[in-house]
Formats: structure tokens, C-alpha cells, sequence
């Protein structure tokens, strides 16, 4: 079971938790967590989580995404990060950015978070490929969720039918 952990630009521990591998396709690796999943921000405890959902760890792109089952009021919520780093199978790592793409159940796409962008730009000191790297993944992701352009239209359905 690979742990999933998320890392701010200065090192600290951000969301982590246990996953199951789910399998790999043209789009990356895919990992699920069921309902119930005890998720941690730090080392704080925040989970569980209401409904099943899966990740998706592409291997040369700047961002993560995870695909939550329905009730959950978010269908899609992408964070950018620098490129997930595998360590072995036991661990996937990478840095959040701060700026966060989702897709609401009804439809709405938002980018999410671009205050805390800016302030980490100067606390954690960005070097500027970092920050041009984050804006164009953002912009990518947004027209992408938006269009419903694959892996953001159905196919992650096939995935999620995985862990429900």
C-alpha cells in the first residue's frame, strides 16, 4: 500500500496517507483510497474521507489529480505540484504549489488558491522556472477540466468503478 505525500516548497509535511495501487495507463499511475481512508495534513488527523476516490500521478507533468465518487460535491480537484516522485512502490512524493484546479459536480471549473500562490512566492521563495512551471500547468489544467479532455471526461470512471 504506497503512502501518498504531499510536501510544502520548504520541506514540511503536508497531506499524506495510505492508497492501493490501482494500475498504470497512458495518463500515469493511478492509486485508490475507500471510504474511510484516514487522511493526514501534517501529522494532524483530518480524515476519514467521505467517499471513494482515486488519484492520478502522471509522470512528467507539474500536478496531481484526484477523482472523488459522487457525493462528494467535487467531481475533480487537481492540485499542481512539482513532478510526482515514486520511491519504489511504497511511496509517491511531490511539492504543492498552492494552485488547485477543480470541477464541481454541477459543472463549474475554478482555479483555486492564487492568493497563497503569491504569498509562498515570496515566504518559501519560489526560484522563477517554479513559478512559470505552476502558472502553465494551471492554465493547462483549467482548459483541460474544462474541455473535458481526457484523463478529465469519463475516464477516470474506470478507475473509481475500482475502489466503489
Amino acid at each position: 500500500m504506497p503512502k501518498v505525500v504531499y510536501r510544502k516548497f520548504d520541506g514540511s509535511l503536508h497531506w499524506n496517507y495510505e492508497t492501493r495501487i490501482l494500475g498504470e495507463d497512458d495518463h500515469g499511475i493511478w492509486v485508490g483510497a475507500d471510504t474511510g481512508t484516514i487522511v493526514h495534513r501534517g501529522p494532524t488527523r483530518t480524515g476519514p474521507v467521505e467517499a471513494p476516490h482515486v488519484l492520478l500521478f502522471p509522470r512528467q507533468a507539474w500536478w496531481t489529480a484526484c477523482f472523488n465518487a459522487a457525493p462528494h460535491r467535487t467531481e475533480i480537484y487537481c492540485d499542481i505540484t512539482t513532478v510526482p516522485h515514486w520511491v519504489e512502490e511504497t511511496e509517491v512524493t511531490m511539492i504543492d504549489l498552492d494552485l488547485d484546479v477543480r470541477r464541481r459536480r454541477t459543472g463549474a471549473v475554478e482555479l483555486l488558491d492564487e492568493d497563497e500562490f503569491a504569498a509562498h512566492q515570496v515566504r518559501y521563495a519560489y526560484p522563477a522556472d517554479v513559478i512559470a512551471e505552476a502558472q502553465a500547468s494551471a492554465d493547462w489544467l483549467f482548459g483541460a477540466v474544462s474541455q473535458r479532455i481526457e484523463p478529465f471526461g469519463d475516464k477516470y470512471r474506470e478507475w473509481l468503478d475500482l475502489v466503489q
